[in-house]
């Protein structure tokens, strides 16, 4: 993190970041990871998030502070920085908090001494330490560089402190043991931090120095952070929210322009290093509005790196270029799932059966739910389903955007988180809306592309410079009888390689190589190899084929009553139909994966629906067992009865 922040020093460029602290309610976790999705599309630098020492800071509760620094490393993709403080805390404790910390992919801190419980003396423990610059000390004794550091500088005096003095002394202190650099405690007024500055350069500290900025928010906030920061508010400050304290949205709209004219006028001192940190209070607004009035988003729209989503910053996934397409709708599920691996692919997929894929029986984890209430999946999936139209209107609600039957837009589906559907799938909204009112219930798909500029607005992912490839692919659910017409339709299409699986996976036929995956998007760029970065596995498939299923019922099935009639419709389809990818190999020419399917749909099916799942057992084992198994698929369908 310090080399990105001096880096931006050097370039003379603007930044932000975002302080957080752990709600008490999981409920309240779950609402504050969306948030911190929301605001992360603005490109903080990093967020950090408080240490809260009566919450069980280090356990595993969702609203412990490293169980939320974590979430918000492997799942929302921020830089994160976690406060630690050494209050009423052994060295032995904050000994195994860092190595906790470690493990789960933490590289940042913010070494805080910490407050004393309300009402209490503060008073060191014999085994622990006194001040912050002891933690410090601790933290690069036992980590060495491991760590980026940052420390709490005061522009108004810790209210501690014996002097102004004394203080800054303290600070330099703190920066000689290790600190890398330094945010402010809240102030208000711009002539308080420039001085601090100054006076900070005058006696040798040299890190950065980011000024903390909190928003007036309420009348009650303002006066529960002035007792805990002890600072005075400023008579111009109070005067202009006097005659408004009632109204809250008058108050928030002046906090917002105080801060703006706070950061400009840093800003415009040239003494600041253009980089600002907002204390939230777990709000939105306010913030969001200064940071767009304050100058300080991006002009530049922030390009995709790879075309799925990086949800993840742990450092050990930074090399990470290659996953199944499976998941590219439920990123977090695949970090979660892979998160024990030591190893990702790097370059080429390789082999998917080892390291294993985790199991995923936790749906319930506050970071992998649907964000959503009960009432609003309702609205959405339907108070009641009779029928397979009803689903596949559901389905086709959400591809098209349009109002569901019930006139309700359908924003997420059990297999695509909200925000996940990428902008590519508009060219083929048509063609996928049309399939899903005819009972094709597609999870996941893509048009093809032939050598587009990678930084194309739609298709666009990577360097500058470079070009990029797909092939088409669609995954969906479908009818066994159905299914049974798709078989014998591809058998005159051998650029199509397809994969059909059923829950048990008693019925499990491909026409592909079993260990060799099969790559469905790719890069060429200035100055590196071919990037494939997106793949299908027929290993992975039958790892995300468990997933897939169980998803009927732990996020639809589940919101009615176990027997009704709406469960039943979905239990029906979770345990009768096949899941089933395709993809035409065939890339440089219009795809004809639509049209199949159409015809699939047109095709009466003459066969009984048990003799078809005999055959399809039938023709698996073979499959399963083959190391050219394309060849024997090709054979074994041309003995398949008509």
């Amino acid at each position: 993190l310090i080399d990105k922040i001096n880096s931006l020093i050097s370039n003379g460029e603007k930044w932000f970041s975002f302080e957080f602290f752990p709600p008490r309610t999981t409920a309240g976790a779950a609402n504050l990871i969306n948030r911190f999705e929301t605001m992360n599309k603005t490109g903080p630098l990093f967020c950090d998030i408080t240490w809260h020492e009566a919450g069980n800071p280090t356990s595993d509760k969702p609203t412990s502070s490293m169980k939320i620094a974590e979430t918000m490393i492997h799942y929302c993709g921020l830089e994160t920085v976690l406060h630690i403080t050494c209050c009423n805390s052994s060295k032995e404790t904050i000994r195994d908090c860092l190595n906790r910390a470690k493990a789960c992919g933490i590289r940042n801190l913010v070494a805080l001494r910490g407050d004393p419980p309300v009402g209490k003396q503060w008073k060191a423990r014999e085994d622990g330490f006194a001040y912050a610059v002891e933690l410090v000390q601790f933290i690069r004794q036992e980590f060495g560089s491991y760590f980026t550091i940052c420390v709490a500088g005061y522009p108004n005096k810790h209210p501690e402190a014996n002097s102004y003095e004394a203080d800054l002394q303290n600070l330099k202190n703190k920066v000689d043991a290790g600190a890398d650099f330094i945010i402010t405690q809240l102030f208000f007024k711009a002539k308080d931090f420039i001085n601090f500055v100054k006076d900070c350069r005058q006696i040798g500290i040299t890190v950065p120095i980011i000024p903390g900025i909190m928003p007036i928010q309420s009348y009650s906030s303002l006066r529960s952070l002035v007792k805990l920061s002890g600072l005075d508010v400023p008579a111009d400050i109070q005067g202009a929210i006097e005659p408004i304290k009632e109204d809250d949205r008058l108050i928030r709209s002046y906090g917002i322009s105080q801060a703006v004219s706070l950061i400009r006028e840093i800003f415009s001192s040239g003494i600041c290093d253009r980089g600002v940190h907002f204390y939230t209070l777990n709000r939105e607004y306010a913030t969001m509005e200064i940071v767009k009035e304050a100058g300080l988003l991006s002009v530049d729209p922030i390009s995709r790196t790879l075309p799925w989503k990086h949800c993840s910053t742990d450092y050990r996934r930074a090399s990470e270029e290659v996953r199944p397409i499976f998941w590219s709708l439920r990123p977090k599920s695949y970090v979660h799932r892979t998160r024990e691996w030591d190893d990702f692919p790097n370059g080429r997929w390789g082999d998917s059966r080892s390291p294993a894929f985790g199991l995923l029986t936790d749906y319930h984890l506050f970071y992998l739910k649907q964000n959503c209430s009960h009432k609003d999946l309702l609205s959405m999936y339907g108070e009641t389903v009779e029928s397979l139209r009803d689903v596949g209107d559901t389905f086709s609600s959400f591809i098209s955007g349009t109002l569901n039957r019930n006139g309700h837009h359908v924003t997420m589906l059990p297999w695509c988180e909200k925000g996940a559907l990428q902008p590519e799938t508009e060219c083929i909204s048509d063609r996928l809306s049309s399939l899903n009112c005819r009972g094709v219930l597609t999870i996941n798909s893509q048009p093809n592309i032939n050598c587009v500029d990678s930084s194309d607005n739609i298709y666009g992912w990577g360097a500058p410079g470079g070009y990029v490839f797909q092939k088409a692919y669609v995954e969906f659910f479908v009818s066994i009888p159905n299914a049974w017409n798709l078989l014998s339709i591809l058998k005159q299409h051998p650029r199509i390689t397809y994969h059909f699986i059923d829950k048990t996976g008693s019925v499990d036929v491909t026409n592909m190589h079993r260990n060799i995956p099969t790559a469905v998007t790719w890069g060429v760029f200035i100055g590196k190899e071919i990037i494939q970065p997106t793949v299908v596995d027929p290993e992975a498939f039958s790892v995300w084929k468990d997933e897939a299923f169980a998803l009927w019922y732990e996020n639809w099935g589940n919101l009615y009553e176990d027997g009704s009639p709406s469960w039943q419709v979905i239990s029906d389809i979770a345990e009768n139909f096949l899941l089933v990818n395709l993809v035409d190999n065939d890339f440089p020419n219009k795809t004809i994966l639509w049209d199949i399917l159409e015809q699939m749909l047109d095709t009466e099916c003459l066969s009984n629906e048990s003799d078809i799942i005999d055959s399809l057992v039938s023709i698996s084992t073979p499959f399963k067992s083959q190391t050219l198994s394309r060849n024997i698929s090709a054979q074994q369908l041309e003995e398949m009865p008509s």
